[in-house]
């Protein structure tokens, strides 16, 4: 149905735009097909005025005028339908030359490479440097989960997925609904924000963590989508990226890097552990957990509790 819809919709589009007078209905459901087979003439004009503001949504400038014989006509001028020429000066044009070769994956480069001929056909100039004074870096956004691309897909067309999801703390993944806002890269990781509709409230999601395939489902968004979605705050908090206060735990002498890299004191201990101070906000006992044996946490008392209460249950998984 939807292959059919869009044939319909392309040739009233080509009729639209290729006439030079306006044409009636009657003539319209005479060169399209489909109009043809519409049966009564209410089930036609219904399809043809839902084709026409379909077309009109789309962009496409349908005029309604007067034709000769004192009936309705429609046009789609290619004056008024004309896109208009694309200038680009030195900086945009590195941008877009930056933004084309940043992908690294075959399916996106791809697309990228060919709207970087059509700018160039367009007028993009030849010379100009995608990477500007900084020629000798290659940037790159790595893409290694498979669920990149069908959700990056189910953002694009406001679509609810399904997907397995096994949080940090938990020994196997939960099946989630969602309806998907956006995805960003923070740290080397993917994350996606979105809507969960089980637990009813906002939801960020590692890429890394999501098993199996994403599944689409049907049906439209039931939560509005925000203006603007927070993915790299909302981690940086459940990271402890905004501290508000301190920890201090015992680690491994050959383990934790990540936690050396945030630590504001380290003092060696002895017997293979160092004790560190780490200041933290929303998050860090899930942190924490990841790094399983090698973390003792020493206070404060709540976040202790909230380790190993999460510990506790990753092993009853």
């Amino acid at each position: 149905m939807a292959i059919a819809k869009a044939e319909r919709l392309m040739n009233l589009a080509l009729c639209l735009l290729g006439t030079r007078r306006p044409l009636s209905k009657r003539e319209l459901r005479e060169s399209i097909e489909a109009y043809l087979e519409a049966g009564t003439d209410d089930s036609f004009n219904r399809m043809f005025e839902r084709d026409k503001d379909d077309l009109r949504e789309l962009g496409l400038v349908i005029e309604t005028v007067e034709n000769l014989d004192g009936e309705v006509g429609y046009l789609a001028a290619r004056a008024s339908n004309r896109l208009p020429p694309i200038t680009l000066d030195a900086e945009e044009a590195a941008a877009l030359g930056l933004a084309a070769k940043v992908w690294q994956q075959a399916r996106l480069a791809g697309a990228a490479s060919g709207a970087l001929q059509k700018l160039r056909a367009a007028g993009l100039p030849e010379d100009v440097d995608p990477y500007g004074p900084h020629g000798a870096l290659e940037p790159r956004i790595p893409v290694h989960e498979a669920a990149f691309e069908p959700l990056m897909l189910a953002c694009r067309d406001r679509r609810p997925v399904v997907f397995d999801y096994r949080k940090a703390t938990a020994a196997r993944p939960e099946p989630r609904q969602v309806e998907p806002w956006a995805l960003e890269c923070w740290r080397g990781h993917w994350y996606l924000a979105g809507w969960d509709r089980d637990r009813g409230a906002e939801r960020v999601f590692r890429l890394s963590r999501i098993t199996g395939k994403v599944r689409s489902r049907g049906g439209r968004f039931g939560a509005p989508v925000p203006d603007v979605v927070t993915v790299r705050e909302t981690v940086a908090g459940w990271a402890g990226e905004t501290a508000d206060r301190s920890a201090l735990i015992r680690l491994r002498a050959d383990a934790g890097y990540p936690l050396r890299a945030k630590a504001t004191a380290v003092r060696e201990l002895g017997d293979g552990w160092d004790e560190l101070e780490i200041p933290y906000g929303r998050g860090l006992d899930a942190w924490l957990v990841e790094f399983g044996p090698d973390v003792v946490v020493l206070e404060p008392a709540e976040l202790r509790a909230d380790v190993l209460d999460r510990l506790r249950a990753v092993a009853k998984g």
